[in-house]
């Protein structure tokens, strides 16, 4: 159906790259084994390096708290990048955006490899981040141009199991790396993988945003502050929000604790961080398969709910001193209940928003990197202990469900609290 013209909608004639008549009923599964290589860009450009970082500092002549830097600063451009990334390939479509961000961020990670300090690095990085972020929202809004309900959320919570194992297999296998090169090879290695994805985006995926005449392309601003002023995605916007402290508050305090406080070596915590990262891999897998009988909304609940009340298990935990033994599995529950919610949510949240999917994928997606990167150093001010990383996850994921129950759910149509339409 063609809509008329709003006050929200720009009026003026827009340069928009060719799209079909309507998007494609199904995504191949290269299409969908891409989609999942651009979600994994984000833990790969923050993570992959991790294990280079003293050697980063030692080869620039420059601190720790610098070397770490960089990877604060990237997670700033993959936060904001989104929010110019989402709303353009609303615009133009989604192929351009993406192209453009997969060839910026083959030659930042190239450039990365031969920098000669650490400000350079710093200015890089960013740069790096905001490509990248094309690539993670371009490939939300593509599953939602072409799917919708349980059918977007098992294609979201598929994308998961990339999310859950990349964060995981990105230190391990930049350690290897690091057998054989220094942190300047791992930039190399990220350019060829940047390299690789802008072949198969120009080589598998096509259009799939809808064509539009040119008064419907929405205009950033105002598609941007259409999304805010609804309650309903506003809720949305919160929870995910919240998520992202508690994954976050997660990976940056777990290490402290788990080393520090329980005197595990850096081979036992990546054990465990592993283990951990399965429980996200297994929700997210749980989901997909029982989203078509019992709808997106039913798991939401159960995935929240979940994060809730493990997140305030551990902080309880941690006040005791429990053993080990018994701090491991509400922390693993927590990572099982986000791989149960982050796709559900997702799909719900982009549902009603089909003409401006990428800007609604980027509200979501900045929310969550910046809350998430700048709750857990801001508590941590003062050092890092269990408490205080039980606190901080408890609160969020109780915040998460309040989100959940006082706004979202009794804005949900009967669609999506029960079972969600097929593909379109």
């Amino acid at each position: 159906m063609t809509a008329s013209p709003t006050d929200d909608q720009d009026t003026t004639p827009q340069r928009t790259a060719p799209a079909p008549a309507a998007a494609p009923a199904e995504l191949s599964r290269a299409v969908l084994i891409t989609l999942g290589a651009l979600t994994a860009v984000a833990p790969l450009v923050t993570d992959l390096y991790l294990p280079g970082l003293p050697d980063l500092a030692r080869s620039l002549g420059t601190s720790e708290a610098m070397a770490q830097l960089t990877m604060s600063v990237c997670l700033v451009g993959l936060a904001l990048g989104q929010l110019v990334a989402g709303p353009w390939s609303d615009r133009v479509g989604r192929m351009r955006p993406l192209r453009w961000g997969v060839v910026v961020l083959t030659i930042t990670s190239l450039l990365c490899a031969v920098a000669t300090n650490v400000w350079v690095l710093l200015a890089l990085r960013l740069v790096q981040g905001l490509a990248g972020a094309a690539a993670m929202v371009v490939a939300r809004a593509i599953v939602r141009d072409v799917y919708d309900g349980a059918r977007a959320a098992k294609v979201f919570s598929d994308l998961m199991l990339v999310m859950g194992l990349a964060p995981v297999l990105g230190p391990m296998l930049g350690g290897q790396l690091l057998a054989v090169t220094d942190w300047r090879g791992i930039f190399v290695f990220l350019g060829v993988v940047g390299a690789l994805l802008v072949a198969a985006s120009c080589l598998v995926l096509h259009e799939t945003r809808p064509a539009r005449t040119p008064s419907q392309a929405p205009v950033r601003r105002r598609a941007l502050r259409r999304l805010v002023a609804d309650t309903r995605f506003r809720g949305f916007l919160v929870m995910s929000a919240l998520f992202g402290v508690v994954l976050f508050g997660y990976i940056s305090m777990s290490s402290f604790v788990l080393q520090d406080d329980y005197g595990l070596g850096p081979v036992a915590y990546a054990w465990v961080f592993g283990a951990n990262a399965a429980g996200m891999i297994v929700g997210s897998q749980v989901s997909a398969r029982l989203v078509g009988q019992v709808g997106p909304a039913a798991l939401l609940r159960a995935g929240v709910l979940l994060i809730a009340g493990a997140s305030v298990a551990l902080a309880v935990a941690f006040a005791l001193d429990a053993p080990l033994a018994v701090v491991v599995v509400p922390m693993w529950l927590v990572l099982a209940g986000l791989g149960m919610s982050f796709g559900n949510s997702t799909a719900l949240a982009l549902t009603p928003h089909a003409a401006d999917a990428g800007s609604a994928a980027a509200l979501l997606g900045a929310s969550q990197f910046l809350l998430g990167a700048a709750v857990p150093p801001l508590v941590s001010i003062g050092g890092v202990s269990g408490p205080l990383m039980g606190i901080t996850m408890a609160t969020a994921g109780v915040g998460a469900l309040l989100a959940l129950v006082l706004v979202i759910l009794p804005r949900l149509g009967p669609d999506a609290r029960g079972r969600a339409r097929t593909p379109h």
